[in-house]
């Protein structure tokens, strides 16, 4: 069997892979198995991950932060629902090289159709623009293609890149709340599908392959 055998088989299997999001400047695709050495190789000091996440004491700081990475992924994959899921995209440049990892998320996609979203990049991919052409992808993901209702998104006061993106892309702040562990407080905000739709903001992105995907996220044709 070659391996284009191998990735229509896949997709037979699981649409999800099919999915193809690009920007200007990007590209994202889901994440697979095989992206899981990459994407850990690619995990910087300042990433704050998941503090409930399960750590290993036979295990150093950095291999633990390696399978946080795999097992974040294989938790969005094996427990999926249209009522409740999470889909991880790898994000390549222009030339195939990898520079982070965007989500988005529907945690309770069957009630409210809202959706939620977390991202990293590589320190060497910031400050140029990438996290906002990250975010917007997935905006126009969730808006003009699964028929999201509202997007929401927080960050701690002091991370003025995360906020600097949502306030860009329309999100309004709405409220903050105090993390229990940390102590430090975290903005929320909130956008409208409304707001997105009129914005225009969604036109540089084109969105390809989600047809087939369209059940797994408890849809059919009409959305995409």
């Amino acid at each position: 069997m070659t391996r284009s055998d191998g990735v229509r088989d896949l997709l037979g299997l699981w649409p999800l892979f099919g999915i193809r999001l690009t920007t200007p400047d990007l590209e994202l695709r889901p994440v697979t198995e095989g992206d899981l050495v990459d994407l850990a190789s690619k995990l910087s000091d300042d990433l704050e991950q998941d503090p409930s996440a399960t750590r290993y004491a036979g295990l150093g700081d950095q291999a633990n932060r390696r399978v946080v990475v795999a097992q974040e992924y294989w938790r969005a994959m094996g427990t999926w629902t249209p009522a409740r899921w999470a889909l991880p995209f790898v994000v390549v440049d222009r030339g195939g090289d990898l520079l982070g990892m965007q989500w988005l998320e529907g945690p309770d996609f069957g009630a409210d159709r809202v959706v939620d979203s977390a991202s990293w990049l590589d320190p060497g991919a910031r400050g140029r623009g990438l996290g906002t052409q990250m975010r917007a992808a997935i905006l126009e993901l969730a808006f003009s293609h699964l028929g999201a209702a509202a997007a929401v998104s927080s960050a701690v006061l002091d991370n003025a890149g995360s906020l600097g993106v949502s306030r860009s892309l329309g999100y309004r702040d709405t409220h903050t709340s105090v993390l229990e562990h940390s102590g430090e407080t975290l903005q929320h905000l909130r956008l409208e599908r409304g707001e997105w739709l009129r914005s225009g903001r969604g036109s540089a992105v084109q969105v390809t392959g989600i047809k087939a995907a369209l059940p797994l996220f408890g849809l059919g044709d009409e959305h995409d």
